[in-house]
């Protein structure tokens, strides 16, 4: 299919600036004034559109298994819902059961995406460790592309890594340059604090913000930054709710250390005061982990997200209906953990962000798909709009507005974490790998079309770092 989207303003993380962009065979073959439309060509006419690289949503969870349950959008539903909201590419994870093959686990989640709508990558989760992992980290990295390595620091009894392996993951990781990324919450503390919360027969969701503190989280990142420090390697840490978390990261990138932050959009925009609702369903369907925080924390991530020490905006997609939600009714430490938003990411941002300032459009760009690209290394085949790049653009309409709800979503969950927000700034045309796939409101999503995206590893950055250790 060849697409010639003409007469819209390119906007790109450097600069932003009026052109054609010439799509065919699934890449951008030609960028620039007045170009010659090929027979046979689709034209989409992007007078007044910000034409925009695809986003790219380094954090989602489709299809997951997951507290007794599995989450409602499949990685059909779920990447289409995200072809809606003009994200063209998800990096999910593999999470492995304790004991269970790194290879066992991945080669069960890459079937189940094959039916992807959208490109879609891996982070494997290491949740375990001995000498069969250190070998599945080897031919993840050289044999299938997988260039980061996931640890959770919570749930504990469960897929909870513990500081041992965390020394063993990372130093395996530089070794093969992969870059090591953590769910930082202290998993002793998250349970102490469950099970004094339920003693004392707080049993609802008002009680799952308890149990998790900010300081909880802190702790975590800035033990994470002191491990990687000390062993030279660069660190990723997914969905910085807090002020404490983002500050542990300032400080660390002060000091020349290689961390990178990833914001939620829902951590954004939304507080706490959603678990106070006297309706559970209400308040369960905002529990997930980290919490939502008090208002103070959103603008320090803001500032966050503008300084330059957070760099992607996520989502953390991970929906449970309502009857999901409810096996945890009469313990809060029971409801599943997980949030929707891969469809409404880039228009939240778009409103909360370049609506009040706090962002250009370039910058917007950056924190979307750019960056993303840049630190899991697939740039410029994603992030950009330039000759030679994959053919996924988003055609924004900055003046558009649409109100998000559960009952217009393309999402399967019931539940909508930005039910009833207006937004001013809207995608109007989406293309993947060259197809247009959503179009003024019609989603055109293909099953299977998606592809997997293979990232390469950083070998060379990698094997300086691990020099200067040794």
């Amino acid at each position: 299919m060849t697409i010639l989207i003409r007469g819209g303003t390119v906007v790109n993380a450097d600069r932003e600036f009026k052109a054609d962009v010439l799509c065919d065979n699934g890449k951008i073959i030609a960028v620039g004034d007045n170009l010659d439309v090929p027979a046979g060509a689709e034209i989409i006419d992007a007078g007044g559109l910000y034409v925009m690289p695809g986003g790219i949503d380094p954090h989602t969870h489709m299809q997951l298994p997951f507290m007794g349950t599995v989450t409602q959008d499949d990685f059909f539903t779920g990447t289409a819902a995200g072809l809606a909201g003009g994200t063209t590419s998800i990096i999910d994870f593999v999470i492995p059961n304790p004991q269970q093959s790194l290879m066992e686990a991945f080669n069960i989640w890459r079937g189940w995406a094959e039916k992807s709508a959208g490109d879609y990558s891996f982070h494997v989760a290491v949740t375990w460790w001995d000498e069969t992992v250190h070998s599945d980290m080897g031919k993840l990295v050289n044999e299938h592309g997988v260039n980061s390595f996931k640890h959770f620091m919570a749930y504990k009894n469960a897929i909870m890594a513990d500081d041992e392996i965390l020394v063993k993951s990372f130093s395996r990781a530089l070794e093969l340059g992969a870059i090591p990324t953590v769910h930082a919450e202290n998993g002793e503390l998250v349970y102490v604090l469950q099970q004094e919360l339920m003693k004392k027969g707080m049993t609802g969701p008002q009680s799952h913000p308890l149990s998790r503190p900010p300081m909880v989280e802190g702790e975590a990142a800035q033990r994470a930054i002191a491990i990687a420090n000390v062993l030279n390697t660069p660190l990723y840490i997914v969905h910085v709710s807090c002020q404490e978390s983002l500050d542990a990261i300032t400080r660390a990138r002060a000091h020349g250390q290689r961390v990178f932050g990833e914001v939620l959009a829902g951590h954004l925009v939304i507080d706490d005061s959603v678990y106070k609702n006297k309706d559970f369903a209400e308040a369960a369907g905002h529990v997930m982990s980290p919490p939502f925080r008090s208002s103070h924390h959103q603008e320090a991530l803001w500032q966050g997200l503008q300084g330059g020490n957070l760099h992607t905006t996520a989502t953390d997609h991970c929906t449970f209906c309502a009857a999901q939600k409810a096996a945890g009714k009469d313990d809060f430490t029971k409801i599943p953990n997980g949030c929707g938003g891969v469809e409404e990411r880039m228009m939240i941002l778009w409103d909360a962000g370049v609506n009040t300032g706090r962002l250009t459009p370039s910058e917007f760009v950056k924190v979307t798909s750019a960056n993303c690209a840049q630190i899991f290394n697939i740039y410029p085949r994603k992030g950009v709009i330039a000759e030679g790049a994959d053919a996924d653009i988003v055609l924004w309409d900055a003046a558009g507005t649409k109100t998000l709800s559960a009952k217009t979503q393309f999402s399967k969950g019931d539940f909508n974490v930005f039910e009833g927000r207006t937004v001013k700034g809207i995608p109007t045309h989406t293309i993947s790998g060259g197809k247009l796939v959503f179009k003024q409101g019609e989603l055109m999503a293909e099953m299977g079309a998606g592809r997997y995206i293979k990232r390469p590893s950083f070998s060379s950055m990698f094997q300086a770092l691990n020099k200067m250790r040794t």
